[in-house]
């Protein structure tokens, strides 16, 4: 999908398809407020025109301000939720969107806590849903099927529909179809979201027209489910638990696999770091380590210990120069926005200017080399990763490439080699509706051209549904029978 396309659909795509879900209560500013305070914030985003023209900006917005200010005089929650959503993912920044775990408690059981869900788990393989685990309790949709259509519309229309609502850095389409799968991995999925605001079954019931894996034709009826019935579905285990958030386990070849499925953990207080380095120093008793990212997408740098262990001299591993567009957050904006850390509201200030409205990191916020670990590990090492790696997961994977002792198996990767935006938030809540965003403060950007995509690894080796069908990992065990035949020779 290119750049016209998607300002295309901004402008054209109505947002109603239903009546709207309105506000619990009356705004609390006019929805001019709104449109200012967001207007403040891309005054300082660094990806706002990393894709985009003035003109098209313009575009996007006068677009947005149309239907959020209509979705504000009809009360209507679900419309101006939608338009902020669409507007921010015209932006094609991977760390930009009003975020599901942000809201306040009215507007997730407004918004999310809907009886809309699909009763399955599925991957979407190109413009195919495929099922990875069913919960609908009719038996009729085993791993690897296919979905086809849902309430008479094609899956391939709906992946379509969803597509201008997915946020991800780039044209790197591969990230929004990981983000719309359904794992059984998020407290409130992506999918679920909008799937549930644009295109609700009627009735409470899912009209489902499917493949089997072995090629026979099936329709079956399932209950739409709630989230309370998505939560209860759920595999991993929840941020905020103190139990061991990874596993680590030596297969009967000798080959060790530390699954990492995700490194948010500024919620937990389980001593990752000490668990890491007992895993490590078992894992240099053993024919190779492989680790798995593929359900990644970042958050501490978690990687870094890892690193550590395999380079024996400093890597500057992040291949990006970090610039913001501001030295203190905007008078007009800093009532609105919130942080874990508050001298983000002045991170531009000490920093060289860089000209161009653009403002270099002082000195002492710049991000500091991986430092080589004494306790080397010197098996082979592999790791597994996939469109999912977008934040610091992707850094990791251009660390691993930089350092040359880690091999890439799967899929390229999320993110961008023409950088991204994060480092550090501000918490955006708009006055009127009370929804919030979130508002990348650094922008990261290569020193010479790069192309529109992520990280491609080293082996490919796509998900298929045959695989899926099979319980198969053809990725893992390539990673193995490689790191078995480095080690042997």
């Amino acid at each position: 999908m290119n750049r016209r396309t998607l300002l295309a659909g901004i402008v054209a795509m109505p947002l109603l398809a239903r009546p709207a879900r309105v506000f619990a209560e009356r705004p609390a500013a006019p929805a001019a407020d709104d449109v200012a305070v967001l207007r403040a914030a891309m005054s300082i985003h660094p990806g706002l025109y990393r894709y985009l023209t003035p003109h098209d900006v313009e575009r996007a917005f006068a677009a947005f301000e149309h239907d959020y200010l209509a979705g504000m005089q009809r009360g209507s929650l679900d419309v101006c939720y939608l338009a902020l959503s669409r507007l921010l993912t015209a932006l094609r920044c991977g760390h930009s969107y009003p975020n599901f775990f942000n809201q306040t408690d009215p507007t997730v059981k407004a918004l999310f806590d809907r009886p809309t869900r699909l009763p399955f788990d599925f991957e979407w393989l190109g413009s195919e849903m495929v099922v990875t685990a069913d919960h609908s309790d009719t038996g009729a949709l085993p791993r690897g099927t296919r979905i086809t259509a849902v309430n008479g519309g094609s899956t391939a229309r709906m992946l379509e529909r969803l597509m201008p609502f997915t946020r991800a850095d780039g044209h790197n389409d591969g990230k929004r179809r990981s983000l719309l799968g359904v794992r059984g991995a998020e407290d409130i999925e992506y999918f679920d979201v909008f799937q549930g605001l644009l295109m609700p079954p009627a009735g409470g019931v899912h009209h489902i027209a499917a493949t089997r894996p072995d090629g026979r034709e099936t329709q079956v009826e399932v209950p739409a489910i709630g989230l309370a019935a998505r939560q209860a579905t759920m595999t991993r285990v929840r941020e905020t638990s103190d139990s061991a958030r990874w596993s680590y386990a030596v297969r009967a070849d000798g080959v060790a696999v530390l699954d990492m499925p995700g490194w948010a953990m500024w919620n937990s207080k389980w001593d990752w770091r000490s668990w890491l380095s007992d895993r490590l120093d078992d894992a240099t008793h053993t024919r190779g380590l492989i680790i798995d990212l593929r359900r990644n997408e970042g958050g501490d740098d978690c990687g870094d210990p890892i690193l550590a262990r395999l380079i024996d001299r400093d890597l500057a591993g992040w291949p990006f120069t970090p610039k913001v567009r501001f030295r203190e957050v905007p008078a007009s904006l800093a009532p609105h926005v919130t942080t874990w850390d508050d001298r983000f509201r002045r991170l531009g200030v000490g920093g060289k200017d860089l000209g161009d409205g653009w403002f270099a990191l002082r000195e002492r916020e710049a991000l500091a080399p991986i430092r080589p670990d004494t306790r080397r590990l010197r098996v082979p090492v592999a790791t597994l990763i996939g469109p999912a790696n977008s934040s610091a997961t992707f850094g990791f994977a251009n660390a691993a490439r930089k350092s040359g002792r880690i091999r890439l198996f799967g899929e390229p990767t999320g993110g961008n080699r023409r950088g991204i935006n994060g480092g550090g938030f501000f918490f955006t809540k708009l006055p009127g509706s009370a929804i919030e965003f979130d508002l990348p403060l650094i922008g990261y950007f290569p020193d010479k051209p790069q192309p529109d995509a992520g990280i491609a690894p080293d082996v490919s080796i796509p998900t298929t549904a045959a695989a899926i069908a099979a319980g198969a990992d053809p990725a893992l065990e390539a990673a193995a029978v490689w790191a078995l035949d480095t080690r042997e020779n």
